[in-house]
């Protein structure tokens, strides 16, 4: 599912417009995204949580030469899937 998916479903679910539930689906993601920016823990229960996870610098190789090259420390989004999802998904 993507999220014109997403939208579309929420629109024929709720019995709303396109651009109603674009806008709604557009602010839970941007809530999300700003709530991740600002280092915030993201939990919804029954599904997962999303957390920054900071990676330290290291030392890589680029993979057509084979060169040596420094990594540098970075943050990323990491999702832990929730226990009642994961139970839905192996099912």
């Amino acid at each position: 599912m993507n999220k014109s998916e997403l939208i579309e479903a929420l629109a024929s679910r709720k019995n709303l417009s396109f651009k109603k539930s674009e806008e709604i689906i557009n602010t839970i993601f941007d809530s999300m995204a700003k709530a991740l920016q600002e280092g915030e823990r993201i939990e919804i229960r029954g599904f997962g949580s999303f957390v920054i996870k900071d990676y330290k610098p290291y030392v890589g190789r680029n993979p057509k030469t084979g060169e040596a090259i420094m990594v540098k420390p970075k943050k990323l989004p990491f999702f832990k899937v929730g226990k009642e999802l994961k139970e839905m998904v192996d099912s």
